[in-house]
């Protein structure tokens, strides 16, 4: 249920919502009446892993239908010249970040689609679009993620399932506690509101993503940076 239409109740997946933008996107979901599941390692409703197709389907079997799908499931990587990474750190951070998302729209997606409507948010950074010295591996991870959700809004268009991505800049969560203290520093100097973001200013982009009131808005990328974003 949205603000919009109160005879519809939705039910929403977050990955990757035991902490951090998942759970503040799952609270702000539940206050807009939505029946929200969320997915983690640890901590959440259920417990699987996003690079494991198979125990995203058995996941599937379990909740029944989903209507709403963010995916903010991630991981940094390391934090190191590019020079000095390993295939197997990629390897890592691809798995979780990229196909991690590929899992979950190639598991839920398809009942969306039957059923003639269906909201996917993804979450990139920053990152994505610019590039952060010594994140190398995130940075090309959350441009695949951008380019993904493109791709997706075009191929679902006209099937009312709408796939969307937010690009944050740097917000106070747990992901942020393992980023080394220079680049942390350096990726907050960027932005031009001298701050870091609040969780709960990113779930009320996703609450808006997540609803009717978008209609005519797929394959779209939305910044929520405090003025660092320039394209």
């Amino acid at each position: 249920m949205n603000r919009t239409d109160k005879t519809v109740a939705r039910t929403a997946l977050v990955t990757g919502g035991a902490s951090g933008l998942g759970a503040a996107t799952a609270e702000r979901l539940r206050a807009d009446g939505l029946t929200v599941t969320t997915l983690d390692l640890r901590g959440a409703d259920v417990r699987a892993d996003v690079t494991d197709e198979e125990a995203l389907r058995r996941v599937a079997d379990e909740i029944g239908p989903v209507d709403v799908l963010v995916n903010s499931a991630g991981i940094v990587g390391p934090n190191k010249p590019l020079t000095e990474t390993t295939a197997e750190e990629w390897r890592r951070v691809l798995d979780v970040n990229v196909l991690g998302t590929v899992n979950t729209l190639r598991t839920f997606v398809p009942g969306m689609r039957e059923r003639g409507w269906g909201r996917v948010v993804n979450f990139a950074s920053m990152a994505g679009k610019d590039g952060n010295a010594n994140l190398s591996v995130y940075s090309a991870s959350k441009a695949a993620v951008i380019a993904l959700t493109k791709s997706a809004g075009k191929e679902l268009a006209t099937s009312g399932v709408l796939v969307n991505v937010i690009t944050p800049a740097v917000i106070a969560t747990p992901m942020n506690d393992s980023t080394a203290p220079e680049v942390l520093a350096h990726i907050t100097g960027l932005i031009p509101m001298r701050r870091i973001g609040r969780p709960e200013e990113v779930a009320e982009l996703v609450a808006f993503l997540a609803s009717d009131r978008v209609s005519f808005s797929t394959g779209a990328v939305y910044d929520i940076s405090g003025g660092r974003a320039t394209y």
